[in-house]
């Protein structure tokens, strides 16, 4: 699978800290960047043409040579915030380092795929575990420590497989809208057969690592439309297609 430039953040200037001094960087195009750096043996300001390989969502590879003949490469992580180092100094000194990002300006285009990944691994989860009975999806999908804020579901990944192994046929989820971000989903639904009555259900989940790391839910049985005072209903699985459909799982 070919990784697409489409992502990388032109316009954004960034403060990296490492531990001995701080950089300021402009990614001023796909080609070129600014680096400042104010205090200390390697203060100076300069331009210098770029190569950039995407490594993946929010991951780069950004290298150049300087003018003194220093060559760099980084390794650019938006998802986790950090910046790791590698340079050759003219003196033929290897530094490696590792600083933290801070956005001292946004990107011209949004970059972050952090919500489109997360609403594609809540809906493979939900979909996964409640309409296919899949027990062997939790596994892949959910952390090891997972936190579970269900009073009635027991703490831990296992607890949840060994749920949905002995789940009742009757139980059929059915997804509705979506929101997200940054490392937050939430999803509107509709469950059958895990009550007396359907119960429509909002799921927020916090994703770390790519897994399902946390859990909270709040369900209230559903009301038909013909008894409800606004007349309008609690869930339609028609919101999904007016919002948008999730791009699914690669």
């Amino acid at each position: 699978m070919t990784i697409s430039m489409d992502h990388f953040p032109i316009g954004l200037e960034l403060e990296v800290s490492y531990p001995d001094f701080q950089v300021n960087l402009t990614l001023l195009s796909a080609t070129q960047l600014q680096f400042r750096i104010k205090e200390g043996p390697f203060a100076r300001t300069e331009i210098v043409d770029i190569r950039v390989i995407p490594l993946g969502n929010g991951l780069f590879a950004v290298s150049w040579q300087e003018q003194d003949g220093a060559t760099v490469t980084n390794v650019q992580d938006y998802d986790r915030g950090v910046v790791h180092s590698f340079a050759t100094l003219p003196d033929g000194r290897f530094l490696r380092m590792t600083g933290t990002i801070a956005i001292t300006r946004p990107a011209d285009v949004v970059s972050d795929d952090r919500p489109h990944r997360n609403k594609a691994l809540v809906l493979e989860a939900m979909t996964a575990l409640f309409q296919r009975h899949d027990a062997s999806a939790v596994e892949r999908l959910y952390a090891v420590d997972h936190i579970q804020h269900n009073p009635e579901i027991p703490q831990g990944r296992d607890a949840l497989q060994a749920l949905v192994a002995t789940m009742s046929k009757d139980v059929h989820y059915e997804p509705g809208l979506m929101v997200a971000e940054g490392d937050l989903v939430a999803i509107h639904g509709r469950i059958r057969g895990w009550s007396d009555v359907p119960q429509v259900v909002i799921d927020l989940f916090r994703i770390e690592d790519g897994k399902l790391a946390e859990h909270w839910d709040v369900l209230q049985n559903e009301v038909p439309v013909t008894a409800a005072s606004g007349g309008i209903a609690m869930f339609d699985p028609g919101e999904v297609a007016r919002h948008g459909p999730v791009r699914p799982m690669s």
